[in-house]
């Protein structure tokens, strides 16, 4: 099911080897800053407490063991060699994953999805044979409804940590470069120097965001490389100059000789060790921007061995100086000549690694809100040439009021590194458990190989985890807090929402009742275009009801709009409208489903409406030509649904002309729901229609999905346009937007019904009406002018 457009990436195309450099090239600075500053606090943060350096160098060897292999087994092998495998459609992350086991398995808790979604080019399946143990999996999620509420929990708890993560990262990172200034200055003026500086960068990274990372991020790429390069030149330096044999420590043998010796101090300081992989998530979350190709030859050719050398450098120098145990960083390894430099660089690079997760925030939130996990608010997009970079103005200043509130309320990198550990082994845990689930569900391997991979990776993982549980007085508190109070937040706004639609789809009226409004009832048709906004994706809203019993008129065009997510990252343009009527032609009112990816941008009003018109005119050009040879516009074939009240004229998908070949748009697997498939192919005598896909869904009205591409040949427009009826409709639909355009809004409120539980009504009642208060508007995030909008207020009882 591939189609080859502007916005979609297609993750198998090949690329050439220029490109593949450029991009590994580029990666640099938006995915490796985070993990390419670890050597600035990892030693630090082991050794602050649980372990002290010895003269017999077991401790410090040990440590050296444990981060080599554990860069080696979680940044290289788990994620460089198969969980950047794991992609949906070229991106990655946590909701790439979840989208990715969505579409494979009916696990969704959105509420409006429809058949149709799945006739979307980037609704791509993995089309194995499938296995009696994966079949067997498959029906065991989608039997229990339980299942599918753990998986969405387990997907906003990774979300929670990373945005945690957010807050965490740039404070750690900063304040890790800056705490240099101790070897220049007084321990006295050390003390109140580091703190204020750390704020004041802080300060002015967060003011710096609105730029935007495509203005700010100019210099990202050759500050990594810069620091890469030199933190190899000092670990060879160092290993050269104080100890060439420590590389002997690398094996495995120094790790059990270190828990040997350290027993629950040494288990305790895995916490520190852990923070050496922080930021490996990036690689694969960032994954929409570059390729795996590209991602994988930076880690592997440059990262990897920089990070290496950088720690092996520092085990070198520490090994055979123990007078100074107790100041033990990462600039006493650096000798002082070039101390200032390094200095610089190290902040600046601090900088290029916070910025990355800070996007990462911005991305993740984003995502969320289009799965209705998270309270709507302002999107900006910074970029009209790179998708995808994004800010969002109330998150950005929320974090950072919370990094400077971490820096100034933990004041060491012992307890920013304790509570930054935690939020990382929490996002590899459900990275690494939602990756099974795609092994066994979406690749269809045998169950086995989805166990050892969970068993493997995740019992490395629950050992970090474990250490950093026992930090949690020491700081791993706040990562936690943090992740509960998001999760009831996202947890709150998503039940809210899904009521509200229930709620919604039991008391939506009849399409009879729309078409018996008339003057003989006292309504009225006034000029203009009326867009209803509805989450419905048929029948008629409530608020519509509502709003023609209070003012008995509507508009001589209307138009029921659904905006809808669907679980792919990104909708083609030629495919994100999907119209159809509502009603014989005469009443002039039609249907729009508006579907956008979760990595999508969402059109302004301005361009919305003048596309939304196009559409339309598209869609009545195409109907008309259709249905010359038919009874009704309806077809024929809706002659079998004698349920007026059910049915509504099928849909089309109305996009951009294009040129297509004389193979099929795409194919779908006919064992997938819906059950029936139809696959037309181009003809000459189509009359304008290139191609053409039935789908029937199962035990419901039936629906088609039709792709449309306008034919261009001039004969038949011409003889399109001399057409009488669809001149007439054109004419009411141009008079119509000449009038005006007004939208047409619900202004609700949610109250939990009469014997509702506490936790209901307090879920419902204070919680969600509390954030529904608080955040955008449907009118504000769709920029729709206050002179152009009508709201119909309405009370759910739920």
């Amino acid at each position: 099911m591939d189609l080859d457009c502007g916005k979609c990436r297609d993750s198998s195309k090949k690329e050439s080897w220029k490109t593949i450099w450029i991009l590994a090239y580029q990666s640099l600075g938006v995915v490796y800053g985070d993990l390419s500053i670890s050597p600035l606090y990892v030693y630090k943060s082991t050794f602050a407490e649980d372990i002290q350096h010895s003269d017999t160098n077991e401790e410090i060897f040990g440590v050296l063991s444990f981060v080599f292999w554990t860069l080696t087994l979680l940044p290289l092998f788990k994620y460089v060699f198969i969980v950047l495998r794991a992609d949906d459609n070229g991106e990655g992350g946590t909701f790439a994953l979840y989208s990715l086991i969505c579409r494979h398995v009916r696990v969704s808790l959105l509420p409006n999805r429809q058949a149709a979604d799945e006739a979307v080019s980037t609704y791509k399946l993995e089309h194995h044979p499938a296995t009696r143990n994966s079949s067997k999996m498959k029906s065991l999620l989608e039997k229990h409804k339980a299942l599918h509420t753990a998986l969405l929990i387990l997907v906003l708890l990774g979300t929670c940590m990373v945005i945690g993560d957010g807050v965490l990262t740039p404070a750690i990172s900063v304040f890790s470069a800056v705490s240099g200034l101790e070897f220049s200055m007084s321990k006295a003026h050390h003390e109140y120097a580091v703190i204020p500086i750390t704020c004041v960068i802080l300060l002015c990274l967060f003011a710096l965001q609105h730029y935007g990372t495509h203005r700010i991020g100019f210099f990202f790429a050759p500050i990594v490389l810069i620091w890469l390069l030199c933190i190899s030149a000092l670990g060879l330096y160092n290993i050269f100059q104080w100890n060439p044999h420590v590389y002997k420590a690398l094996s495995p043998y120094y790790m059990f000789s270190f828990l040997r010796k350290t027993r629950m101090g040494g288990w305790m300081s895995l916490g520190g060790i852990l923070l050496c992989i922080t930021g490996s998530e990036a690689m694969f979350a960032d994954l929409g921007h570059f390729s795996y190709t590209a991602i994988q030859i930076a880690f592997t050719f440059l990262v990897y061995p920089a990070l290496i050398l950088a720690y092996m450098g520092q085990a070198a120098y520490l090994s055979k100086h123990h007078h100074n145990s107790d100041q033990i960083s990462f600039y006493i390894a650096v000798p002082e000549s070039v101390r200032w430099p390094v200095l610089i660089i190290a902040i600046l690079a601090s900088v290029v690694g916070s910025q990355a997760i800070i996007s990462g925030t911005f991305s993740i939130i984003n995502q969320s809100q289009s799965l209705s996990c998270f309270p709507r608010v302002k999107v900006v997009h910074t970029s009209d040439k790179i998708h995808g970079q994004i800010y969002i103005p109330e998150i950005n200043w929320m974090l950072m009021i919370l990094c400077i509130a971490v820096t100034i309320g933990f004041r060491d990198i012992k307890h920013m590194g304790n509570a930054s550990g935690l939020a990382v082994m929490a996002v590899m845990l459900v990275t690494t458990c939602l990756t099974s689930l795609v092994i066994i569900l979406c690749w269809h391997k045998p169950p086995i190989v989805a166990l050892s991979f969970l068993l493997f990776f995740g019992s490395i993982e629950l050992l970090y985890f474990s250490a950093s549980l026992t930090k949690f007085t020491e700081g791993a508190w706040l990562p936690i807090l943090l992740a509960l109070f998001l999760m009831t937040i996202m947890l709150v706004w998503h039940y809210g929402t899904v009521k509200k639609y229930e709620y919604d789809l039991h008391n939506k009226v009849s399409l009879e009742w729309l078409l018996a409004l008339g003057p003989s009832l006292g309504i009225a048709r006034v000029p203009g275009i009326g867009i209803v906004f509805t989450d419905l994706t048929s029948g008629i809203p409530a608020n519509f009801s509502r709003f023609v019993t209070n003012l008995p008129a509507f508009h001589r065009v209307l138009v029921f709009v659904c905006v809808k997510s669907v679980p792919v990252p990104y909708v083609p343009p030629a495919e994100r409208y999907l119209v159809g009527r509502v009603g014989p032609a005469a009443h002039r009112s039609y249907r729009c489903i508006v579907r956008y990816g979760y990595r999508d941008v969402h059109q302004d009003v301005d361009s919305f409406e003048s596309d939304l018109i196009d559409r339309l005119a598209e869609f009545i050009r195409y109907d008309w030509n259709r249905a010359r040879g038919c009874t009704n516009s309806c077809g024929e074939d809706d002659g079998l649904h004698s349920n007026a009240s059910s049915s509504e004229c099928r849909l089309t998908v109305i996009g951009m002309a294009a040129v297509l070949s004389s193979a099929p748009l795409y194919e779908l697997d006919g064992t997938l729901e819906p059950a029936s498939v139809s696959v037309g192919f181009p003809s000459t005598e189509s009359g304008g229609v290139a191609d053409l896909v039935e789908m029937e869904p199962v035990n419901v009205r039936q629906r088609r999905v039709r792709f449309a591409v306008d034919n261009d040949n001039a004969s038949e427009n011409n003889a399109m346009e001399h057409d009488s009826p669809m001149r007439g409709e054109l004419g009411d639909l141009a008079e119509a937007q000449q009038a005006g355009t007004a939208f047409i809004l619900g202004h609700s409120h949610v109250r939990a019904k009469q014997g509702s539980s506490i936790l209901k009504r307090l879920a419902i009642d204070f919680g969600y009406n509390f954030l529904r208060r608080n955040c955008r508007g449907t009118d504000v995030v769709l920029r729709v002018p206050p002179a152009s909008l009508l709201e119909v207020g309405m009370v759910y009882v739920v």
